[in-house]
């Protein structure tokens, strides 16, 4: 006997939590009755459906991930027409779910799989996989903000904070940095910024745990390789490659005006040399001639 949630989500029809969503809404059934929370059920006797479908176990397990694009969403319908990210995945013989979930304007790594118990361990806290973000922001980031977030900001859901954040190039007037969490609460990155002022233009997802997006095009997908499943179980990170802390990106500098037209000033040797006794211009702008008599010395 095994949990209902559990059984959906090695059937492949939704995580855990998902599953749950899925059964107080009434769309599962054991054995003709509608199906609650808690309930245990026998795979090898007990009937299960969903949505009306018999709902069977499955013992081929499958683990891809893609790169998704920016305005799609990453549940299977939407009621307002907007594409799904389950459009774009080739076609399989058996039915999987994303782990965890990126927002209808983010894009970048997703992972999908039919594995319950994969999908728990990527997507529970405790399992400490970083989620890597390339984040441009509008403008340039105020050098008092990445300590700030470090330490963490309080948002409606409790207090958040990034592991690693690093600067990383200049679009512009705008500036792209990268932010390291290890956990994926909804549009965490957005919020944080958003509470000490920041606006995200751009967000992009490009690692998860050890499996980097690399350069997969975006709406292409991918299987893992069986040492990134086993990393990702495992909850293996990459080590850090940036420092935590950069110095903040000066704007470019200004051309000095030019001194075409303008009288030349005496050079530094010249002055130098003024000032180590060697010959100074007179007031009226002529050099004295060498080995003649000074004035004032007797030499009439």
């Amino acid at each position: 006997m095994i949990r209902l949630q559990k059984f959906l989500a090695d059937s492949g029809i939704a995580s855990r939590r998902q599953a749950e969503n899925l059964i107080e809404e009434g769309r599962v059934m054991v054995n003709g009755k509608l199906a609650f929370l808690g309930q245990a059920v026998d795979p090898s006797t007990d009937k299960v459906t969903f949505d009306g479908e018999v709902v069977r176990p499955v013992k081929k397990r499958v683990y891809l991930m893609m790169n998704k694009p920016k305005e799609t969403i990453c549940t299977a319908s939407d009621p307002k027409g907007r594409p799904t990210v389950y459009r774009l995945l080739p076609p399989l013989d058996v039915r999987v779910h994303s782990a965890g979930r990126l927002d209808f304007q983010t894009e970048g790594l997703l992972i999908f799989s039919n594995d319950g118990d994969f999908t728990k361990r990527l997507t529970h806290p405790s399992s400490g996989l970083e989620r890597v973000y390339e984040v441009k922001i509008q403008g340039l980031l105020p050098e008092w903000v990445p300590n700030r977030l470090l330490k963490g900001v309080t948002l409606d859901d409790g207090r958040a904070k990034v592991a690693r954040i690093s600067r990383l190039r200049m679009a512009q007037t705008n500036e792209w940095v990268e932010v390291v969490l290890t956990e994926g609460r909804y549009r965490e990155v957005r919020r944080i910024f958003a509470a000490v002022g920041c606006n995200v233009l751009k967000l992009k997802r490009v690692r998860f745990g050890t499996v980097s997006l690399g350069r997969l095009p975006i709406g292409a997908t991918r299987l893992l390789t069986d040492e990134e499943v086993q990393s990702l179980m495992e909850g293996q990170n990459l080590a850090p490659k940036r420092p935590v802390a950069q110095k903040k990106p000066q704007p470019p500098k200004k051309a000095k005006p030019s001194n075409k037209g303008k009288p030349a000033e005496a050079s530094a040797k010249t002055y130098k040399e003024s000032r180590s006794g060697g010959s100074r211009p007179s007031p009226s702008g002529r050099r004295p001639q060498s080995g003649g008599p000074r004035r004032g010395t007797g030499g009439r």
